[in-house]
């Protein structure tokens, strides 16, 4: 958010800097009390924060970039998290099943040129991760997730989630907003896809328990779910600078996966 939210999922503004997360939707976020006692109720019982609830259609955008449809609400499917030190990943309970396996991905044909090598270079930067993950880009038939393309999600928001995992499945894939991203930078393009297709397979931001840390502003804790948080041996217990699921990101940053990056996907594939 300008602060973009980076995915609506989105980005946000701190300080000087301007930057794409999940806060800077706050100007177009529903405000608690708009939504009902029981929904704010069912969010917060699966350890999302509620400050910055956005009513969409098809459920609910949390945290700036991820939706949790009615259904998931409903189902209380108790997400959980899995904690790389204080300020660092989390992932959920649900999480892709049935290993070693690939994940086709598409992207629209709305999007500019810019984003066919930014989504390869999202791919190759998971498939060098060696993971018992594998992703593939497809052109034709329906992809595990699909890259859509929106004009507008409202203010300053990047792009937005289509959840978690599900029955052992990846989310849906994401929508993005070229128009609000701004940018033909291959490496900043490829960094919100691949935060994106992070929350796909079950990466919550690294950021969790403080999302000041990288949006600025207020400090902001999502709250743990009644799963708890559980420290990955050998990593470090201080906060995480430039992991790829930090809430926001500034414009035009690259993040390629950090070393304690690839010891969360590692753990969790």
């Amino acid at each position: 958010m300008m602060t973009k939210n980076l995915f609506a999922a989105g980005l946000c503004l701190a300080s000087a800097l301007v930057f794409s997360s999940c806060s800077k939707e706050k100007e177009s976020v529903s405000k608690a009390e708009d939504l009902s006692t029981e929904v704010l109720g069912q969010i917060k019982a699966l350890g999302f924060g509620t400050d910055d609830v956005r009513a969409v259609d098809g459920g609910f955008v949390v945290e700036g970039d991820m939706l949790l449809t009615k259904e998931m609400l409903a189902s209380a499917p108790g997400y959980g998290t899995l904690r790389v030190g204080d300020e660092e990943q989390y992932r959920t309970t649900n999480l892709v099943t049935g290993l070693p396996r690939t994940l086709t991905v598409s992207l629209s044909s709305q999007f500019p040129a810019a984003y066919v090598a930014a989504i390869d270079e999202a791919i190759l930067r998971y498939n060098n991760a060696n993971l018992q993950l594998h992703f593939t880009r497809i052109t034709t038939g329906t992809a595990d997730l699909p890259v859509k393309y929106s004009a507008d999600l409202g203010p300053g928001v990047l792009g937005q989630s289509g959840g978690f995992p599900s029955g052992g499945n990846p989310a849906p894939g994401f929508t993005l907003v070229p128009s609000v991203i701004n940018s033909t930078n291959t490496n900043y393009i490829a960094t919100i896809m691949a935060h994106e297709m992070g929350h796909c397979i079950g990466m919550r931001h690294t950021d969790y328990y403080n999302r000041q840390y990288s949006c600025g502003g207020r400090k902001a804790n999502e709250g743990a779910s009644t799963v708890g948080a559980v420290l990955i041996p050998g990593t470090p217990s201080t906060a995480e600078p430039n992991s790829w699921m930090l809430a926001c990101v500034g414009n035009g940053v690259n993040r390629p996966f950090t070393a304690n990056d690839l010891t969360a996907l590692n753990y969790i594939y």
